[in-house]
Order: structure tokens, then sequence, then C-alpha cells
């Protein structure tokens, strides 16, 4: 199992849309990012907090809400 490096958001970022997700509209506050991806009829929607160290926790529950595992996101990195 891949441990989940320590990230800021903007690596985050960068790495969602590298695997297809882009910019949500009219969605997230000042202070979070949304980024959805719609493939095969299915909308994936993931909110990201703006900040510049992410706990391993909320990436963790990112890549769950992204359907990405570690390893995928070790790859997009």
């Amino acid at each position: 199992m891949t441990r989940l490096p320590s990230l800021s958001s903007r690596q985050l970022i960068a790495a969602l849309q590298r695997a297809g997700f882009e910019d949500a509209p009219h969605r997230g506050k000042s202070s979070h990012r949304a980024l959805v991806r719609r493939r095969d009829g299915t909308i994936r929607l993931v909110i990201v907090p703006e900040r510049s160290d992410l706990p391993r926790g909320t990436v963790h529950a990112i890549l769950q809400q992204a359907g990405l595992t570690p390893q995928e996101l070790a790859e997009l990195l």
C-alpha cells in the first residue's frame, strides 16, 4: 500500500486535473476549489480546501470522493 504524501492544495488540484477533473462552475467558496469530472454517465464532484499543507486524512477523503487510489495519485504527481 502506498503511503499518502504530504501535499499542498495546488499539487493535489494539478494531479486531479491530469486525471480529467476541471473547475466546477458556480461551486465552492473563496477558500475552496470545486472540481468535477464527467465520465461514462457518472459525475464526480470533489471540494479541495486551498491550503499550503493538506492533512493526509483530508487527501485520503478527497481521493475517495474522486474515485482514485493512492497509487493512481502517485502516478499523477
